[in-house]
Formats: C-alpha cells, structure tokens, sequence
C-alpha cells in the first residue's frame, strides 16, 4: 500500500502504532481477489483511485473496466485483460461460435433411399452428422413431393439437440406410390455450414400402417453391431455376425479376440468375428469413420431418451418379465427386470421405445421373443444405467447405453450392442439384425 506524503512524515513510533489502524481502515473500503499478505493487508487492495486507466492488477477490475456486461463472472482471470482489450458486445453470454468450422455436415435418413415399403402413415426423418441451426430447417430447405412434382403439405420440426429433424406430412402417404425427398443446401449448421450440396432420395410407400414411434436413426453407428468408447473383451470363444469398433481407446482394449492386423492397417480380423475389427489407432480413414459413428451412436441415444409423450409409463411398476408388449413408447423413471420371458408382438414395421433410468437386468435363461414379423432393428432400448444379460439368456433388439453392458456366459443377442463405456462378453453369440 502507497502511504501519503503527510504519513511518511510521521516519526516511526507513530508509523508503528498506525501500521494496524491502517491495515484495519483499508480492509473496509479496498477491493481484493480474496487473500491477504504476510502483514494482514488484503492481497491487491486498493483504494479510491489506485487504479489507473488500463491497469488491472491481480483480479481486480473496475466497474468501466469491461463494458456492457460482455464478458461473464468467470470470464476475466487474474490479470487477463488490459485496457481496451474487450470491447462492448464481443462476446455474449459466455458463448461464441466456432469460428474455425468449415466442415459441412453430412445426414442420413429414414426412409433409406431406394425403400420399397415405407409405411403410409409415417414421417420423414434426417439426422445430422452435428447440431444444425433450426431456423435453416423449414420446408423450404426439407422438402417432400409427390407423383408429379406435386409438393406434398406437411410441418419440419427439429429436435432440441438440433441434429434431427422430420418433415410430417399433414395426411397419409398414398399406398403403393414413388415420393422424393430433399434436404437442400438452405440447411445450415450454426457457424453457416451448408450441406455440401442438395440431398435427394426416393421411396416408395407399402400398403400398411404401422404402430410405435418413429425409429431411431443409428447413422455410421449402424455399421457395427457392438460399438463402445473404453473397450470390448470377451472370454473366448464368442460368435459375432457384424463388425466392431472401439473409439477414442484403442485395439489394446479389444482383449480375448486374439485379433490380427490387416494388410491396409485400417482393421483388424479374429476368428470370432464374421466382419472388421476397428480401433481408433488403426491407419486412416479408420479414425475418423469411428468418430462419426460413434457421435451417430451418442446422438441416437439422445434421440431416443429425448421422445415424448409415452404410450406407457412405468409398467409394472419396471417388472416387465412374463408380458406381451405391444409397439409403443415406454417410459421407467427406474431400472426394468426381466425375471421371466417377455415378448414383443407387432408387424416388420412397428417400432418400441423404451426409455429406461435405471439398469437392465434380464435373469438367467430367460428370453426376449419377437412375434407377428417384429424386427429387432425395430425395438430400442436407451438405458443410462448398466445393461446386464444373464447367462444362457436370449435378447433381442438395440441397446443404446449410457454406460456399461455385460453379457452373461452363453447368452445370445439378436441386434446391437452400442455403448458409451464397454462392452463384456463371455462366450456370445451376438448377430446383428436385417435392415
């Protein structure tokens, strides 16, 4: 603290006896970052008019120092601005956009191109490879037209995590009739990144209806039937029907597969496994493509825990073992068992939804059976506790998990395994579905 001239006038008996009463007098008006110094002065205390123009002296910042409120509480540290170095309205709120994004998006979509028998009564569906602005998704940018040309009315709506979104016709779809879809280059991300050009597709509708909640959209998650971030180990000998793929951790974390490493270096192959084995560290373009599905993967399941208005809330109370489940969304605020056989009941085109809060745990021997032409490429189970399938028990359908999933000693699935930790085996046989 600088004393004034009249203070270092006075005789060091004086200075002494003052040194306290100053100490206490400053603390009441200074402005400090919280700490004191070795003789109990507030740490960078100040007092009326210390501060010059520009000087910003360990945390301490006046009122005229940033203007406008354009930086939050914790935006400025200790020392981190000097005069004139943030100026009004540069940043707000704390956020800004990314400046360096160039990248287009890109967008996968339900129905797929060239679908033969897409139910009448359903909407279109696109999913984003990133967050897309919602205002660029109208329907002029997400379009759906007719025999004809003949545009067809309908509503774009876009999920809150902006990476889906769907064109809902206001009537049916004709039976037995070609449509074109298109997402043009009007569709933008938020840093103004349009689709590298227009996105077009055909379909052609069936004759039926179908019961449940859109499907969820896999994207480049799709492409594996057992997809995790911290690794997939098996107890020899396992039975896989699909490639699989570990990301951001490496092959070492694919243990018991005794995996051997392809010619191109992009993945590797095992005896157990009738497909590719893919890591992060295996050579290009390998990396990136995991990537993408596993930000497809995490984006499914934000799709699926984020469907609303369900057609069932807590059944049995999360006890679903012995029912016969109809095509529909359902919710648990809690974990769902499985102590004895359970079947789903529906046609090749209904879809399940079952948002979980808790854990899966299906018992011993116990089975998961689809009836009427249901296909487990149409049944979801998004969970954010573990998944847990008992030894020697059948499953069906995909899981989208927050965290880890276990499989019990000859146990089989019949779908995908999409995790957000890892996936363990014992002796599996793991087949992934028809699309």
């Amino acid at each position: 603290m600088k004393l004034t001239a009249r203070s270092q006038s006075v005789g060091l008996g004086l200075a002494l006896v003052l040194s306290g009463l100053l100490a206490t007098s400053c603390q009441d008006t200074a402005e400090t970052d919280g700490g004191t110094d070795a003789g109990g002065t507030p740490d960078g205390a100040m007092t009326d008019g210390a501060m010059t123009d520009g000087a910003v002296t360990d945390g301490a910042v006046t009122d005229s120092a940033v203007t406008d409120s354009a930086v939050t509480d914790s935006a400025v540290t200790d020392g981190a601005v000097t005069d004139g170095a943030v100026t009004d309205s540069a940043l707000t709120d704390g956020a800004t956009a990314d400046a360096g994004d160039t990248t287009a998006p890109t967008v996968v979509v339900v129905p797929a191109d060239g679908a033969p028998a897409f139910p009448t009564n359903r909407t279109v569906s696109a999913l984003f490879s990133e967050a897309m602005n919602p205002t660029t998704l109208t329907t002029a940018s997400f379009q759906l037209t007719g025999p004809g040309a003949s545009a067809i009315d309908g509503a774009v709506t876009v999920t809150a995590s902006g990476l889906r979104a769907v064109f809902n016709p206001l009537a049916d779809l004709d039976p037995d009739t070609r449509y074109e879809a298109r997402i043009t280059t009007g569709a933008e991300d938020p840093a103004g990144n349009a689709l590298a050009s227009d996105f077009v597709w055909t379909f052609r509708t069936g004759l039926d209806l179908s019961l449940g909640p859109d499907p969820v959209l896999l994207g480049g998650a799709g492409n594996y039937v057992i997809l995790a971030k911290s690794g997939i180990d098996t107890v020899p000998t396992s039975a896989i029907v699909g490639n699989i793929g570990v990301s951001p951790i490496d092959s070492t974390a694919v243990t018991g597969f005794s995996l051997t490493l392809d010619a191109t270096n992009r993945f590797a192959t095992s005896s157990q496994v009738t497909g590719q084995v893919r890591a992060a560290d295996y050579a290009t373009p390998t990396p990136s493509n995991l990537t993408t599905a596993v930000g497809a993967m995490e984006s499914a399941y934000t799709d699926a825990a984020g469907r609303s208005i369900p057609d069932f809330t807590e059944l049995g109370s999360g006890e679903i073992g012995g029912r016969t489940l109809v095509p529909g969304l359902y919710k648990w605020g809690t974990g769902v068992s499985i102590s004895t056989d359970v079947v789903l009941h529906g046609g090749p085109n209904d879809v399940w939804i079952f948002q979980i809060s808790g854990d899966i745990t299906q018992a011993n021997g116990t089975r998961v059976t689809l009836t009427g032409g249901a296909s487990p490429a149409n049944v979801f189970w998004q969970t954010f506790g573990q998944t847990m399938i008992g030894t020697t028990a059948h499953f069906e359908g995909i899981v989208l998990c927050q965290t880890a999933i276990v499989v019990g000693t000859g146990a089989s699935v019949n779908g995908r395994l999409l995790a957000q930790t890892a996936v363990t085996l014992d002796a599996n046989a793991i087949t992934q579905p028809a699309m």
